[in-house]
C-alpha cells in the first residue's frame, strides 16, 4: 500500500499487514484535518517514508507528521506504540480497508452526526 501528500513531496509505502482504520473525533484531530481524522497502521511490517516530514508534538505523548510544503497531515505516533499511523485519505488508489469504528466521540463536533453501524467509543 502506497500513499503521498497533496504535492507529492512526501511518499510512503506500508509493507505488511495493515490494521483496520479508525475515525477519530477528538479536538486535536478535528483541528488538524478540518473535520475527522481517519488512519490505519501496520499490525506487522514496515512503514517506509520518503521526503521531508515535519513533526509537531501535539501532546506530551504524541506527535503528528505533515508535509512542510503542502501541509498535508500524514502521520500520527504515540510514544507508547511501536507503530506510526498513516492517514487513510493519503493512500494512493483503492485501499480494500473497512473502518473498524469511531473513537473519542464525546469530543465530536456539534455540526455532524456519526452515521453507520461501526462501534463508537467515547474516549
Amino acid at each position: 500500500m502506497k500513499g503521498s501528500c497533496l504535492c507529492g513531496a512526501v511518499t510512503y509505502e506500508a509493507r505488511g499487514k495493515v490494521g483496520a482504520p479508525a475515525a477519530c473525533h477528538c479536538t486535536q484531530c478535528r483541528k488538524q484535518s478540518g473535520h475527522v481524522w481517519a488512519s490505519a497502521y501496520l499490525e506487522d511490517g514496515t512503514l517506509d517514508i520518503a521526503g521531508e516530514v515535519r513533526w509537531f508534538r501535539s501532546s506530551d505523548k504524541a506527535r503528528r507528521g505533515f508535509c512542510p510544503t503542502c501541509g498535508s497531515a500524514l502521520f500520527w505516533t504515540h510514544d507508547d506504540d511501536p507503530f506510526t499511523c498513516f492517514s487513510t485519505g493519503s493512500i494512493d488508489g483503492p485501499t480494500g480497508l473497512r473502518l473498524r469504528g469511531h473513537i473519542h466521540t464525546a469530543a465530536k463536533g456539534d455540526y455532524y452526526d456519526i452515521a453507520g453501524t461501526e462501534p463508537q467509543r467515547e474516549d
